[in-house]
């Protein structure tokens, strides 16, 4: 690549490396740098895998779609971000989830074969991204601990305190912005949107939170309040 994007540098895939060898790295993997408008599928369930994408701009969400249409959104994903590697990583064949820009997005996408395949040049730093390649699934994988937690609450103002606390501890505040709107927080929570707006509002009225669209405050303290 001519110019690397400077969101790589703080890329997880890249940690520990300089911005001289991440470039001597994509010139060494030959990445497909990718653009998408809002709700276009990056990747489709059932696609067929071998890339490792990096958001660069933009967001992106993990989703998966029932027989009727319901959706329910995996995650969200934002520059610097990366998916796809549970799957390669895991010998997946055929994907059992789809990837959509959730707004106009580039990303890239590594072919995770030439990562990990010494090349003739013997570049030291493929085993440096494949260590990192190790901490990250590690993450994911506590990352989906939470989001079970999160999704097998009784209530859904359960779900809906135990995902914003989340976020408030993540963010250092009780005054917090999340990534969703109200439609992708029920997909994501698994909760019709109905239920949630209503049950937003009752707990605005009870005095529990304050919100705004996507801005958040949190009052009182989650223990007392799940019922």
């Amino acid at each position: 690549m001519k110019k690397i994007p400077p969101v790589l540098n703080r890329c997880p895939l890249f940690k520990g490396l300089a911005p001289e060898k991440i470039h001597l790295l994509l010139d060494c993997i030959g990445p497909r740098h990718k653009k998408y408008a809002k709700e276009t599928f990056i990747l489709m369930e059932d696609d067929e895998i071998r890339y490792i994408g990096v958001v660069v701009s933009g967001a992106v969400h993990i989703v998966r779609d029932d027989y009727w249409g319901n959706r329910v959104i995996v995650a969200q994903l934002g520059p610097g971000e990366i998916f796809g590697e549970v799957f390669v990583c895991g010998g997946v064949k055929k994907l059992p989830v789809s990837v959509v820009a959730a707004e106009k997005s580039e990303v890239l996408l590594l072919d995770f074969n030439r990562i990990i395949t010494t090349c003739p040049a013997a570049c030291d730093f493929h085993t440096k991204v494949i260590q990192n390649t190790v901490s990250i699934l590690a993450q994911k994988s506590l990352n989906l601990m939470e989001k079970i937690e999160c999704v097998t609450q009784r209530s859904t103002r359960a779900k809906i305190l135990f995902y914003l606390s989340s976020v408030a501890k993540r963010q250092k505040n009780a005054s917090i912005e999340i990534p969703f709107s109200r439609q992708e927080l029920a997909d994501y929570l698994s909760v019709e949107r109905s239920a949630l707006s209503a049950e937003l509002c009752r707990m605005r009225d009870m005095g529990l939170i304050a919100f705004h669209k996507n801005k958040f405050r949190l009052f009182t303290p989650p223990e007392i309040c799940y019922n």
